[in-house]
């Protein structure tokens, strides 16, 4: 397994995302002990970069990680997310530094660690400056309950701002071969910041795996169910996309996913 920096943080190049083991996607949260399994496998093969949030659920997805680590935490760069969730009844999103110290400290106990690798502002909250919620997070990583800061989801003027404030090793953005348009002005800026990136949704919500052809495919509670992309019509005119991913992968012999994966490691050379 290849590795990367965030930050000063060595991880693999590629990670694992939890979320859809505890909600959101088909078969969401049925049986936590394969979930498990599957996280614990990861690792031993050289997976070093998990990511959850305590939104995943709420808060449950964040447990089943804490759970598969055990005795393993220190092998493994850890992110989590806060700002999806409200502590205080407030409105959501919500970023304020009381929310942000409150998700934190409930964060650090349900995965069962003293600190927290990437802590990433889930959604930029437009009620809360970004500047008061990075420097909450500052606060928070000189107290060592947080190594590095990172930011979701963030246009390029918020992350300048943010990156005033305290540096930011990461920045997630969906990004795949379905999904490009971090390409026109966030990728750049943050090579020119020096700031990582993390792309989420490689496989395109599933979608780029190939095994997609029908909403009828998908739990009635799927969250893709309410995504434009998926919706009935547009699903089928995708479709033309996955089917020439699939061509590639017969010429090559491999499966879609692994052509899209191959695809998204070139953009970040080697």
């Amino acid at each position: 397994m290849k590795n990367h920096t965030l930050g000063r943080l060595g991880v693999s190049r590629i990670g694992l995302g939890a979320m859809g083991m505890s909600a959101f996607y088909t078969g969401a949260g049925k049986s936590d002990d394969e979930a498990v399994r599957v996280l614990q496998r990861a690792v031993e093969l050289g997976v070093t970069h998990i990511d959850t949030a305590e939104a995943y659920g709420p808060y449950v997805n964040e447990e089943l990680v804490g759970r598969a680590l055990r005795g393993r935490r220190d092998e493994v760069v850890l992110a989590t997310k806060v700002g999806l969730v409200s502590h205080s009844g407030g409105s959501i999103p919500d970023s304020s530094p009381a929310n942000v110290r409150e998700a934190v400290d409930g964060s650090l106990a349900r995965l069962g660690t003293d600190r927290i690798d990437i802590l990433y502002q889930h959604r930029v909250d437009p009620g809360t400056p970004i500047e008061e919620t990075v420097g909450a997070l500052a606060d928070l990583v000189k107290q060592g309950k947080v190594r590095y800061i990172g930011l979701s989801e963030a246009s390029v003027e918020t992350i300048r701002r943010a990156h005033q404030v305290h540096p930011i090793a990461a920045v997630q953005s969906e990004y795949s071969l379905w999904s490009r348009d971090p390409e026109s002005a966030i990728l750049p800026a943050l090579r020119q910041l020096g700031i990582g990136f993390v792309p989420y949704s490689p496989l395109g919500r599933g979608f780029l795996t190939g095994s997609l052809r029908s909403l009828s495919d998908l739990d009635d509670d799927d969250w893709r169910r309410t995504n434009p992309r998926f919706a009935d019509g547009n699903l089928e005119r995708n479709l033309r996309i996955v089917d020439e991913v699939g061509a590639v992968a017969n010429e090559v012999g491999a499966t879609p996913a692994q052509v899209a994966l191959a695809w998204l490691l070139a953009q970040g050379g080697d």
